[in-house]
């Protein structure tokens, strides 16, 4: 039964919004957003690694202000979704991990900037 008043109050509100001249965003390009990129530590990785050929774990972590354990769980779900790619390596006997934008990660975040430019004509324009 709630989700019916929902729906109605929802919807009243829309007939409100429309007849006073305001219009809302689509709600279908509120869903169009990469939600894996929205988030901010994540949107950081990817635009730092958009701008450099690659990155090490600790330029990244001074870059981000974060900590090892954020850094590593943001770093895996771009790596998961293929945004990003990982090398790991030794200098010495020291572990060194470079991260670098893959092709598809550029592309998602293309996307996701033209979505947020789209968003800002719109929000803008009105």
């Amino acid at each position: 039964m709630a989700k019916h008043g929902a729906a109605r109050d929802d919807t009243r509100a829309h007939n409100t919004l429309r007849s006073a001249g305001i219009r809302r965003a689509p709600a279908k390009r509120a869903e169009e957003l990469d939600r894996l990129i929205h988030e901010r530590m994540r949107l950081g990785i990817v635009s730092a690694l958009a701008v450099n050929d690659s990155l090490s774990f600790s330029d990244l972590k001074k870059l981000m202000g974060t900590t090892d354990g954020n850094l590593s769980v943001h770093a895996r779900k771009l790596e998961e979704a293929e945004y990003i790619a990982c090398t790991k390596s030794f200098e010495g006997r020291m572990p060194r991990t470079q991260y670098r934008l893959t092709a598809a990660g550029r592309s998602a975040l293309e996307r996701y900037l033209d979505h947020m430019e789209a968003l800002i004509r719109v929000t803008r324009d009105r």
